[in-house]
C-alpha cells in the first residue's frame, strides 16, 4: 500500500469510530481558565494540580536562570551539558524522595522507556499492571524482557503469575503509583511485599502522586510509609510541580549506571537549565506551602462525593483525577461538547488511552479552582448527564 492510501485509509477509520483525536490551541497560560478559539473556559482537564503552571515564583526562576545560564544546554549531558542547575536539581530530589541519588530526564516518556530497557533484557520477567501507562509499556518493549500482565490493582493474578516464573536472572515489578485515567492508587504494600516473598525488585512511576499523596507530597512511596523499601522511583515535573522533565530517585549504583547506560539519558541534550531551575522552585513550593495540597484534596473530595451522589461511575478515584464513565466513545464525545457550549473544559478520554467499552471524561480538579468553580462544573455535568440519560 502506498504510503498516501495508507494514512487516508488508517485517517478515516479513526474517524468512522469517533476515534480521531484533534488539538486545541490555548491562547495565555495553563491556569483555571483559559482562553480557546476566542473564548474563556474553566480548565477541569489539566494535570496542574497545584496552580504551579504559571505561578509568577517559577517563572522569575527561569527568567534568572535565562540571565544567567541561557537557555540551550548545547550538547548531552555527559559530553558538555551538565549544568549546574540540574546538579542541585537532582540533590533536592533525592533529598526529597529520601533516597540515595537522582538523574533528570527529559520528560516521563523517556524516563521510564530508558530505565527499564537499560535494566532489563533477555532472559528477565517484568511484572506490570495492567493499566501501567504507555511510555511503561513502551520501556518493556524496547527491553526485550518477558512481560507479564497482571490484572489491575489485584494482588491474586499478580502472585500467580510469580508463582508460576521460571527461575530468572532478574525480575521486576512495575507500577504507577496513581493511574492517570482511573485515579485510583496502587495497593504498593502489598506489592512491596509479594516483591520480598519472590525477590523481585520494585518500580513505582510517582508522576500523578508528586505533591500530592503524602504528609509532605513526597508521593504514594511516603504515602504509605514506604520509604527504603522501593528500589526505582521515577516521575515528573510536568504536573503538580509544574514545568517539565523526569527524574529517577534511587541508590547511587542505579543512579550511576543510568547515567551509563541508559540511551534516552545518554543520547539527547540536557534540559534548559531554566527548566531546571523552574521545578526546583515548583519543588520548594510544595516544601513550604502544605496547604495548597490540603486545599487541593479537600475540593477533590467534594466533586468526587457529588458526583457520586449524582450517580455517576467515578470507578475507584482517591486523588484529583476523576473519570466520569460514559462508556460510548461518541457520548463521551457529545458530553465534552456540551460541557464546553457551557464554559467548561473537560477532554473525552477515547480508546486506545483507555479500553474498549469505558471512554470517559476525565474531570482533574486543582487547588486553584473556587468553590464557584466546582459547583459551576457540578451544575452544568448534571444538567447534560441527564439530557444524555446517563443519570
Amino acid at each position: 500500500m502506498k504510503m498516501k492510501a495508507f494514512l487516508d485509509e488508517t485517517l478515516d477509520q479513526l474517524a468512522d469510530r469517533d476515534l480521531l483525536r484533534q488539538m486545541r490551541t490555548i491562547d495565555g497560560s495553563q491556569s483555571r481558565q483559559l482562553r480557546i478559539d476566542g473564548r474563556d473556559v474553566l480548565n477541569f482537564c489539566s494535570n496542574n494540580y497545584l496552580g504551579l503552571a504559571d505561578d509568577a515564583r517559577l517563572t522569575q526562576a527561569a527568567m534568572e536562570s535565562l540571565r544567567i545560564d541561557g537557555f540551550g544546554c548545547g550538547a548531552s549531558r555527559l559530553v558538555c551539558g551538565n549544568m549546574s542547575s540540574h546538579a542541585r536539581l537532582e540533590k533536592a530530589m533525592a533529598e526529597f524522595k529520601a533516597t540515595e541519588s537522582c538523574v533528570l530526564f527529559n520528560s516521563g516518556y523517556t524516563a521510564n522507556i530508558g530505565i527499564i530497557s537499560s535494566l532489563l533484557g533477555r532472559g528477565d520477567m517484568i511484572f506490570s499492571d495492567k493499566l501501567n501507562h504507555a511510555s511503561i509499556i513502551d520501556g518493556i518493549l524496547l527491553s526485550g524482557a518477558q512481560y507479564k500482565r497482571y490484572a489491575h490493582a489485584n494482588m491474586g493474578s499478580l502472585e500467580a503469575l510469580l508463582k508460576a516464573a521460571a527461575p530468572l536472572s532478574k525480575k521486576l515489578i512495575v507500577t504507577d503509583s496513581v493511574f492517570s485515567m482511573d485515579g485510583d492508587i496502587a495497593p504498593l504494600p502489598e506489592i512491596v511485599a509479594l516483591a520480598k516473598k519472590y525477590d523481585c525488585a520494585i518500580m513505582v512511576d510517582e508522576a500523578h502522586a508528586l505533591g500530592v499523596l503524602g504528609q509532605h507530597g513526597k508521593g504514594a512511596v511516603e504515602h504509605f510509609g514506604l520509604e527504603g523499601q522501593i528500589d526505582i522511583q521515577m516521575g515528573t515535573f510536568s504536573k503538580a510541580v509544574g514545568s517539565f522533565g523526569a527524574y529517577c530517585c534511587g541508590s547511587k549504583q542505579l543512579v550511576e549506571f543510568l547515567r551509563n547506560k541508559a540511551r534516552s539519558f545518554i543520547y539527547t541534550t540536557g534540559l534548559p537549565p531554566s527548566v531546571a531551575a523552574a521545578s526546583l522552585r515548583g519543588l520548594e513550593i510544595i516544601v513550604q506551602q502544605p496547604e495548597r495540597r490540603k486545599e487541593l484534596l479537600a475540593k477533590t473530595q467534594f466533586v468526587s462525593q457529588a458526583l457520586n451522589h449524582l450517580g455517576f461511575d467515578t470507578l475507584n478515584t482517591q486523588t484529583p483525577i476523576i473519570p466520569i464513565v460514559v462508556k460510548d466513545t461518541a457520548l463521551s464525545l457529545s458530553f465534552s461538547r456540551k460541557l464546553f457550549e457551557a464554559g467548561i473544559f473537560v477532554s473525552a478520554i477515547r480508546p486506545p488511552t483507555v479500553p474498549a467499552n469505558t471512554a470517559r471524561l476525565r474531570v482533574t480538579v486543582m487547588a486553584i479552582h473556587t468553590q464557584q468553580d466546582l459547583e459551576l462544573l457540578l451544575k452544568h455535568v448534571e444538567r447534560i448527564g441527564k439530557e444524555l440519560c446517563l443519570i
